[in-house]
């Protein structure tokens, strides 16, 4: 039994190399003077950009040559670079069939697949052509492509994060690399309704949803029949708390954010959205204090609650210890207006009347390119609606 099989893999190799053999004897015996001859007419055509008559001279060439692999993959190539896709596709198929061994012809045919339609057909040519050159930036962007179409995510984001590494400022490759992230999540949210439509992580996905959309009131009810569903858990509380605070409902906030940081006391955001929450409502500096210094303890690189803090410690008078925390904002943040206006009324109490003012002039200065970039987006938004038919 094993002598049988050794000597059927003898065949097999044996038969192999006399196949390989076979089809080198045939390309040597069918370079001809004649061959050759054509082969310097193609060039020359190339070189004066004649391509017409070097396609003609390549195809004269097979047909006296038809196992002459290197033909297919000239031809072939001036059919790809002439966007004759259908026909490049053709010719470097044949070639490859003679000689598999040619990775630049396998991903131009990835590419001719592509371009033609035939995606099922693209992915496996251009596997073949980042195999024998994993750096090749063209057949990387490629076949993330024919992924995409082909819906297998996965795959495509492996070659887009590569790609991107290589490549960082390709707009065209972070864009597929965020749609496909975008498509992976879609399906992930599907997945969700998929097992349970009215499950609480169900209703928590679709308030966030429908929040990203600017529509406060569904994303209002679907937290809601989060909360009904699971009172004790702090997320639904925090999405519905999130959404009130969003749209200036500073009471009906607060209540939420207190219900979801009964259950989640060290959550950094929610309380500085609280304490925010307060000021915005005109409550207690003192209480707003309370969760802002807890947000700043928890989380000191959250400057939106080292700016409330400042500002609720201003409203107590206490102006000299709102100095630092404004400090370290207008740091992180110099465009920031609001910093500014509140570092003018800090300079004004300790009567640095000179700097109070430049904060004020600054204040004034950035406010006033805020509102022109508004009107100017407004206007550029009008101008083409006007235009549009």
């Amino acid at each position: 039994m094993v002598l049988r099989r050794i000597i059927c893999v003898s065949v097999a190799i044996f038969l192999w190399t006399s196949s390989a053999a076979v089809r080198a004897q045939s390309q040597d015996n069918e370079v001809t003077p004649e061959v050759q001859q054509l082969y310097a007419q193609a060039q020359a055509a190339q070189q004066r950009q004649d391509i017409p008559v070097a396609i003609e001279k390549y195809r004269q060439m097979i047909r006296l040559a038809p196992h002459l692999a290197a033909a297919y993959n000239n031809l072939g190539r001036l059919y790809f670079n002439q966007h004759d896709y259908a026909h490049a596709a053709e010719t470097l198929s044949a070639g490859l069939r003679l000689n598999p061994n040619m990775p630049t012809a396998s991903a131009m045919l990835g590419m001719s697949y592509l371009e033609t339609g035939k995606v099922d057909k693209a992915e496996e040519p251009l596997e073949i052509a980042l195999r024998a050159n994993p750096k090749d930036a063209l057949s990387q962007i490629t076949l993330a492509k024919v992924r995409i179409h082909l819906h297998k995510y996965d795959g495509a984001v492996d070659l887009l994060k590569s790609y991107t590494e290589q490549n960082p400022k390709d707009q065209e490759a972070w864009y597929l690399l965020g749609k496909t992230y975008l498509q992976l999540s879609e399906d992930s949210l599907g997945k969700i309704n998929q097992i349970d439509p009215n499950s609480v992580v169900a209703h928590e996905v679709a308030g966030e949803i429908d929040e990203s959309m600017h529509n406060y009131d569904g994303a209002l009810v679907e937290y809601k029949k989060a909360i009904d569903q699971a009172p004790n858990r702090s997320e639904p509380h925090l999405h519905m708390a999130t959404a009130f605070w969003s749209i200036g409902k500073w009471d009906s906030a607060r209540t939420e954010f207190e219900a979801g940081l009964a259950h989640d006391p060290n959550n950094c955001t929610a309380h500085w959205k609280l304490g925010n929450a307060i000021l915005e409502a005109n409550g207690e500096p003192g209480e707003a204090l309370t969760h802002l210094n807890r947000a700043v303890e928890l989380c000191p690189e959250l400057m939106q609650a080292r700016v409330d803090r400042a500002r609720a410690l201003i409203n107590s008078g206490k102006h000299d210890q709102a100095l630092p925390d404004l400090l370290a904002a207008e740091k992180e943040s110099p465009d920031e207006p609001s910093i500014h206006f509140f570092l003018a009324s800090v300079y004004r109490a300790q009567g640095k009347t000179e700097a109070a003012q430049e904060e004020t002039r600054t204040y004034g200065r950035l406010k006033r390119q805020a509102s022109e970039g508004v009107a100017a987006q407004a206007n550029e938004s009008i101008d083409i609606k006007s235009t549009a038919h």
